[in-house]
């Protein structure tokens, strides 16, 4: 005889059914590739079990010290970042030490939407990450939850 086994659904979200939550990070000591991946699946909705590829289930990420933040190994000398005007020989070269010292959220920044996907889902997910240099953040109303890695 053969047994039957039970059906088992696979339970897809529909936008309505969403809850956004916030979380905090501090950065402090943290290295950037790997602070940047854990950030992206958060953002991406990745850490909860109901995720559904085609609906933004993400959340919202606080990111603190955003400023001490930690390269491995000869990168902060050596990492090159690259802007470019759009006009005949307007590229701007940065090393992350530069970066750094200019705009500490924008290495972060950088990290975190290079792992995102590029599609509405990725643009909207950046949209909802948001970095301090220092420990204080205006979103304690939100209460976010911290994650530690």
């Amino acid at each position: 005889m053969a047994r039957t086994l039970p059906i088992q659904k696979t339970t897809l979200l529909k936008k309505e059914e969403v809850k956004k939550d916030w979380y905090l990070i501090n950065a402090e000591g943290q290295t950037l590739g790997r602070l940047a991946t854990r950030i992206a699946l958060v953002l991406m909705g990745k850490n909860k079990p109901n995720w559904t590829p085609h609906v933004d289930c993400g959340n919202f990420v606080v990111v603190i010290n955003a400023d001490k933040i930690k390269l491995t190994g000869k990168k902060w000398d050596q990492k090159i970042y690259y802007r470019h005007s759009g006009y005949p020989g307007g590229i701007k070269e940065f090393t992350a030490r530069q970066l750094q010292q200019r705009n500490p959220e924008k290495l972060i920044q950088l990290a975190v939407k290079r792992m995102l996907p590029k599609t509405i889902l990725g643009r909207k997910a950046l949209k909802r990450l948001k970095i301090y240099a220092g420990s204080e953040h205006p979103h304690s109303a939100q209460k976010p939850i911290e994650l530690n890695f």
